[in-house]
């Protein structure tokens, strides 16, 4: 079902407008695009809108309508006006689906459009004229105006509900980006298990002490606990006298962000430098003669002259002492941006105890009077999480509501098949995900599929992704908008 949905949204795709694609824009300028898709499938065929993203040409588009028209009949009285008719509503079409948004008509131009053309002939005198070949389903252009005015109503009424309650919940409005972001704060009480990896971290800083900046990566596959890490080491206590700055940096890398983010976490005040030379600047002054400890989390740039600008943004000032911890990936991100003095530090993977450790904590185990029972199946599911913290972690909260035979079908789940034997993997992560979201209710596998049709990256609220999960009918209003801040 869920797979079926995934389809059915890619090829909804070709109703969104460019800027909705690119950078998920949302205005009523979405709706006219979407309806002069609507209006050209109409009076063509469905595929006939690829067709004219394929060839681009008006003209061409013009005439394949017409000649896909049967002839008027010859005792009508309006053909010339019928015909007419069926040109200004294919050029209007044409003008909503244009690539500039600015260029589209507004929908009172559009409705002031079609409501002048039909009323040119009497609606006694509308006379059924099929705009696919005879061979298909029988269109006619009187029901077609119809068919396109009422779907502009509808359009126009779930915007004009929509702005409305966007207003109402202006004050609520949320705004979502990168999934993924992180901050220093420290969400578990306790980390389990990595005691003797941040001694070491803390040890390596301490002695590189004397240098003016040092860089330390820590590196590893997704899911192990590189975020974690870096945090314990911003919260610990040989920091305490340091200025301290998060910057998460993602898989879009922008030295301007990055340095912006920093100017405004040292300064107290919000940076939007748009050139780079101001925030070098700056940074000179706010990095000079102080003690400052830099986390960069989630890294994912590869081209050394690029990381190569990176270092030298942050070692512009002097008489100071800068540490710089980076967490990403990749081996090869961390080998290119490391201090001649200081080795990138490989966090290994969690033993198949600690993992059990995660996974009884977060599932509530010493709760259960079954817990006998349980603990051989848990101690076998812990050694399918690959030493991942995320993969115990998803685990053990799937698990806190299962009953002994889930837990066995669990463990026996043929998503831990698709694991490499012996080895330590983010597939380990993906499968401990997966068991997670198959025991969620159905109508939130469905949202999470239409999520899938975003490209990473991409910006919204909160609010306009609900509309659309309504618009779509995978949620009910009365549900969501009872607890609409469900960020």
């Amino acid at each position: 079902m869920v797979s079926a949905l995934i389809v059915s949204l890619v090829l909804c795709r070709k109703y969104m407008p460019p800027e909705f694609i690119k950078y998920c824009i949302i205005s009523p300028k979405n709706d006219v695009f979407s309806l002069g898709v609507v209006m050209i499938e109409i009076m063509t065929a469905p595929a006939s809108y690829s067709n004219y993203l394929e060839v681009g040409n008006v003209a061409q588009l013009m005439q394949q309508v017409l000649t896909n028209c049967t002839m008027v009949e010859a005792t009508s009285n309006y053909r010339s006006e019928e015909i007419r008719q069926l040109e200004t509503c294919i050029k209007l079409a044409i003008r909503c689906v244009d690539s500039e948004r600015d260029n589209r008509p507004s929908v009172a131009d559009i409705l002031d459009t079609l409501n002048e053309t039909e009323t040119r002939i009497p609606k006694r005198q509308l006379t059924d004229v099929p705009l696919y070949p005879a061979t298909g389903p029988k269109y006619t252009m009187g029901n077609t105006l119809k068919t396109t005015r009422d779907e502009q109503d509808n359009i126009t009424n779930e915007h004009q509900n929509c702005s409305s309650m966007a207003k109402d919940n202006n004050s609520n409005l949320q705004q979502v980006g990168d999934i993924r972001e992180t901050t220093s704060s420290m969400k578990e009480a306790l980390i389990i298990g990595r005691t003797k990896e941040k001694q070491k971290i803390l040890s390596i800083l301490s002695e590189s002490s004397t240098q003016e900046i040092t860089f330390l990566p820590i590196y590893g596959i997704g899911g192990i606990g590189k975020t974690t890490m870096a945090q314990l080491v911003f919260n610990d206590l040989q920091f305490k006298e340091y200025s301290r700055v998060w910057t998460y940096v993602s898989q879009t890398f922008d030295m301007k962000k990055i340095g912006n983010s920093i100017i405004t976490q040292l300064s107290g005040n919000k940076s939007e430098h748009t050139d780079l030379q101001m925030i070098e600047n700056s940074l000179q002054k706010l990095l000079s003669g102080k003690r400052v400890l830099i986390i960069l989390d989630d890294l994912w740039e590869r081209q050394s002259s690029q990381l190569k600008k990176l270092e030298g943004m942050l070692k512009l000032g002097e008489g100071g002492k800068v540490v710089v911890v980076v967490t990403t990936r990749e081996e090869s991100i961390a080998q290119n941006i490391h201090t001649d003095t200081v080795e990138p530090y490989k966090l290994a993977p969690l033993t198949d105890d600690i993992c059990w450790t995660i996974i009884k904590i977060k599932s509530s185990f010493e709760t259960r009077a079954e817990r006998a029972q349980l603990e051989l199946i848990g101690k076998e599911i812990a050694k399918k999480c690959g030493g991942l913290a995320l993969a115990a972690q998803s685990i053990g909260y799937t698990l806190g509501n299962m009953e002994f035979d889930e837990w066995v079908s669990v463990n026996n789940s043929e998503i831990w098949d698709v694991l490499a034997t012996g080895e330590y993997s983010p597939d380990h992560v993906h499968a401990s995900l997966q068991l997670t979201y198959h025991r969620m209710d159905p109508y939130l596998k469905l949202c999470f599929a239409y999520c899938a049709t975003f490209p990473k990256g991409h910006w919204m609220a909160i609010e306009d992704l609900i509309y659309q999960w309504i618009a779509l009918g995978l949620v009910e209003p009365s549900r969501t908008f009872s607890n609409i801040q469900t960020g």
